[in-house]
């Protein structure tokens, strides 16, 4: 497995996590969605050409990103119980060398590929490009994960009445057809 599939293991791991822990009823702050989002913007970024001089860059605060955040969800899992802890310690490890834990989803649709189990995704395209704190503000207060794939291109992850309440928020940026 290469780097970039280690990224997306890891990355999709976190937030099996961080799902996990909310369905536990552990209270895990909103910024975490926001760093997993713009975590996953930056593995999209690296993938694009690894290859280049500055992902060298790129790849260290990837890593430290990643660091970052398994330290912190991995405190709250110490929280409910050790062995709940050392259960997702041990998948991390797994997917730190490099076994496939997610399946990659082999399609090429227009759909969102690769939503973290148990969530739903949602693809907006807006009207015009707006600033990424309006958006993030919706996203953090209903509980998402956004990704921009474009400047007026973004991808929603949450749970389906969350994702629901974020895209009934986000209406009046919607592109019209």
């Amino acid at each position: 497995m290469n780097s970039s599939n280690v990224l997306d293991q890891t990355w999709l791991l976190l937030v099996e996590l961080l799902t996990d822990l909310n369905k536990k009823g552990v209270d895990v702050p909103t910024s975490i969605n926001e760093e997993l989002s713009l975590l996953k913007t930056s593995i999209n970024f690296y993938k694009k050409d690894p290859s280049h001089p500055d992902m060298m860059n790129e790849l260290k605060r990837i890593n430290d990103s990643i660091n970052s955040l398994q330290d912190k969800l991995l405190q709250m899992a110490e929280e409910v119980s050790t062995e709940y802890y050392n259960e997702w310690l041990e998948n991390l490890k797994k997917v730190s060398k490099g076994e496939e834990l997610y399946k990659p989803k082999d399609t090429r649709s227009r759909f969102i590929v690769g939503a973290p189990p148990g969530f739903t995704a949602a693809r907006v395209t807006l009207k015009e490009p707006i600033a990424e704190e309006r958006v993030q503000d919706i996203a953090e207060d209903n509980n998402l994960i956004i990704e921009f794939e474009e400047d007026n291109v973004i991808a929603l992850y949450g749970q389906g009445d969350n994702l629901k309440q974020g895209l009934k928020k986000m209406g009046s940026f919607f592109k019209d057809y």
